[in-house]
């Protein structure tokens, strides 16, 4: 279980802190609206995430029987397809750094209606289920409970939902000092690190 929830909270990290389109929306949110409205959009990121990383947990539980024999080779491809995701994403980040433009849309005009857009834009990045589908098959899909699944896509809610708050927060405070070219470089490369960092664990429990 702690193995579980450990892995969650990386993945969960791994997915949130590449500073993109979806978190600068965040923190301008924050930094030119409200906290309350930086809130709503950083829980609705987080919902997707979560959601996302359940539907990994609950489709991995479900195949679990037909994958086990072969469970090595699926951890040597899951790490194959993390570090394909990874080099995606430090590409894209590279890239968005050289471009370094684009304005963030307007915002919905509520709460409720804030954290419902942002779920759904967070929503439409398929990569986000690829990614911890590929986690969940190479390392929590084996047989037996589906408490460690379970408690892996809540420490990535968990995970996401902590991230997004304090880019809310740093919003907030800090004014758009995070979305700037440079914070959007390291923080993209950090999340993509993490990313890397958890194919090579896969790689080497295969």
């Amino acid at each position: 279980m702690t193995d579980a929830l450990l892995s969650g909270l990386l993945a969960g990290y791994g997915v949130a802190v590449p500073v993109g389109a979806i978190s600068v929306l965040v923190v301008t949110l924050a930094s030119r609206v409200s906290l309350g409205r930086g809130l709503a959009a950083a829980l609705g990121v987080a919902t997707a995430d979560g959601l996302y990383a359940l539907a990994a947990v609950l489709g991995g539980a479900a195949i679990a029987p037909v994958i086990a024999p072969a469970a090595g080779a699926l951890e040597t491809v899951a790490a194959g397809v993390l570090v394909l995701l990874a080099a995606r994403g430090l590409w894209t980040t590279f890239r968005d750094h050289r471009e370094a433009d684009g304005a963030p849309p307007p915002s919905p005009d509520s709460p409720w209606r804030t954290y419902a857009a942002l779920l759904g834009l967070t929503l439409l990045n398929p990569l986000t289920v690829v990614y911890f589908t590929a986690l969940v098959v190479g390392g929590h899909a084996g047989p037996g409970p589906l408490a460690p699944g379970l408690a892996f896509a809540l420490a990535a809610f968990a995970a996401s939902a902590s991230w997004q708050v304090l880019l809310a927060t740093g919003g907030a405070l800090l004014r758009r000092a995070l979305t700037g070219p440079r914070a959007r470089l390291l923080t993209g490369l950090a999340g993509h690190t993490v990313v890397l960092a958890l194919a090579l664990r896969l790689a080497l429990a295969a």
